[in-house]
């Protein structure tokens, strides 16, 4: 047990505290979860988000002077969003008041902003609300808030897992300043970890714990950022190991990998995580990496995304950013798209793969959506051209008087395939191949056709 670290008491001789010893059994606080209790009390205890509050930060001068106006964090769970606010109130000298966004209807929102009303009217003192996930509020909801924002009676500081900018009313968004929270990095969760083992008075300091480095740092790293899911993690792993003959709880690899399971992968099927990820995997296949292509697509795997919403991105990327360079890309990004819809899950992994793969590797161009949104510009901007009449349906009857079809040039009856011919009325280009795989050939054999109209020469063969 040399490499094992030692947390707690370290005294062998003397019986493994109890909850109980250090926490009366009456106290609510006793029986909350680990991650309850060690919510940082101060901005020196708070861990992570140092982009925002390292000394010197706007957040942090005003949150140390008590000048904090409406407010909005959002970023994923476990980054420290309630803790946050919670440090806020009893930095401010403003009442704190809190609603829930699951919880509170507009009843509760009048209450709460009537009574800050009637305190700042006859006391002066501000009311400071904290609106837990807001985006759960619905449109009317956030409304009730707006006039007394923007009136002053209350600051806002409202925390939300999704885009406010998507999620919360503009008017609001607005009136606050929005903050980013990021995941917490593994040092400072492993650092958050550590701290709770030795903490004696709210964390598990008051048992004998021996836990490995590798088993500590494996509960950190498979945190995924998330400090809730760390500290409880942690907590199941040490309550539910029975103390070996010296009353040691030993907490191993094994333990630490059966406490966390499986990695709950931040991805909500209609916000950010959704569309960032899938993003990310359409730039990394059209930045040629298949590697990267394969992370992504393997978190949306894992989070269980939708194979049908994978495979339709697929062909369109393969048509955006692969086109005529390559067009057996679309073929295949089609013939997986019908095998995911044929097979589904899990399976439906190998022929999406397949295609993500050879698209991230396969040449790029992207003349094909750049000619035809020029030429819709073109149609929606420019003079509606009139069909020649050479090009005109000559097939019915009376077309020959009105003279449509006569001096058409059928091509397969010239050398190559090819005639020079006025297709359009006016000169206009669209089409520009680039250099990169089969589109090379057509390149080569588009500008020679282009060559011969404009010198009035037959193409050579």
């Amino acid at each position: 047990m040399a490499q094992d670290e030692l947390f707690g008491s370290q005294n062998p001789g003397k019986t493994e505290g109890t909850s109980e010893e250090i926490l009366p059994q009456a106290s609510p606080f006793a029986s909350a979860p680990l991650a309850a209790r060690m919510r940082p009390r101060s901005l020196d205890e708070y861990v992570g988000q140092s982009h925002i509050l390292s000394p010197g930060m706007l957040l942090r001068r005003a949150i140390e002077a008590d000048r904090v106006q409406s407010l909005i964090f959002f970023g994923p769970p476990g980054t420290g969003k309630t803790s946050l606010a919670q440090i806020i109130a009893k930095q401010t000298k403003a009442r704190f008041e809190r609603l829930s966004g699951v919880e509170s209807n507009v009843a509760d929102m009048r209450r709460v902003l009537a009574s800050a009303a009637n305190r700042l009217s006859n006391s002066g003192q501000p009311t400071l609300l904290f609106v837990d996930e807001i985006h759960r509020f619905n449109k009317s909801q956030q409304d009730v808030l707006l006039p007394d924002v923007e009136s002053g009676v209350i600051k806002l500081i409202g925390a939300t897992t999704h885009n406010p900018f998507f999620f919360v009313n503009s008017p609001l968004v607005s009136r606050s300043q929005i903050f980013e929270l990021q995941p917490i990095n593994e040092s400072d969760l492993h650092a958050l970890l550590h701290r709770a083992l030795t903490d004696s008075n709210r964390g598990l300091g008051h048992l004998r714990v021996s836990i490995t480095p590798e088993a500590l740092q494996h509960i950190a790293r498979v945190s995924d950022g998330d400090a809730r899911k760390a500290l409880n993690s942690l907590e199941i792993a040490v309550l539910t190991t029975p103390p070996g003959p010296t009353g040691v709880i030993d907490i191993g690899m094994t333990v630490a990998e059966q406490s966390i399971q499986k990695k709950a992968v931040v991805y909500d099927g209609d916000g950010d995580a959704h569309y960032d990820t899938i993003s990310a995997f359409i730039k990394s296949m059209r930045g040629s990496d298949p590697d990267a292509t394969l992370y992504w697509l393997a978190k949306m795997i894992h989070a269980g995304e939708d194979p049908r919403f994978i495979a339709r991105r697929i062909v369109i990327h393969a048509a955006e950013d692969v086109g005529l360079a390559d067009p057996m890309a679309l073929v295949l990004a089609q013939a997986a798209a019908q095998a995911a819809e044929f097979i589904g899950w899990p399976e439906a992994r190998i022929p999406i793969a397949e295609a993500a793969i050879y698209i991230a590797t396969a040449h790029k161009s992207n003349s094909v959506i750049r000619a035809i949104d020029a030429a819709l510009s073109d149609v929606k901007s420019g003079r509606t051209l009139p069909v020649p009449a050479h090009l005109r349906d000559g097939h019915y009857e009376g077309a020959k008087r009105l003279g449509h079809g006569e001096g058409y040039k059928y091509a397969h009856d010239f050398p190559g395939h090819y005639v020079h011919q006025d297709h359009l009325g006016e000169p206009r280009r669209f089409y520009e191949p680039t250099d990169q795989g089969v589109e090379k050939k057509i390149r080569d054999r588009l500008t020679q056709w282009r060559q011969a109209q404009s010198q009035n020469t037959p193409p050579s063969t």
